[in-house]
């Protein structure tokens, strides 16, 4: 996990991620929590697509492995389904 203290930017498998400086500790409006809901569920969504891809590129190596992944993969659809009931609260 990092922190998101300063503005940085990554790559996830094919695309750049960046994040801005965030102000943490404030409560929240409704449109804010909407926003990063919706980010979260992108993000998820987009990470869940890359572990199966990158699942079969590791299946011919490491049958056990590329499970693993693909295992990670269903446990982020399960988390992104939460944050979609949580955004269907808001």
């Amino acid at each position: 996990m990092h922190e998101h203290d300063e503005s940085h930017e990554h790559v996830h498998g094919l695309h750049k991620h960046e994040h801005g400086s965030h102000e943490h500790g404030h409560e929240l409006n409704k449109h804010e929590i909407e926003h990063l809901l919706e980010h979260w569920i992108e993000h998820n969504k987009s990470h869940s697509e890359s572990f199966r891809a990158r699942a079969k590129e590791i299946e011919a190596t490491s049958p056990k492995a590329a499970a693993k992944v693909r295992e990670a993969a269903e446990l982020m659809d399960a988390c992104t389904r939460k944050l979609e009931e949580a955004a269907g609260e808001v």
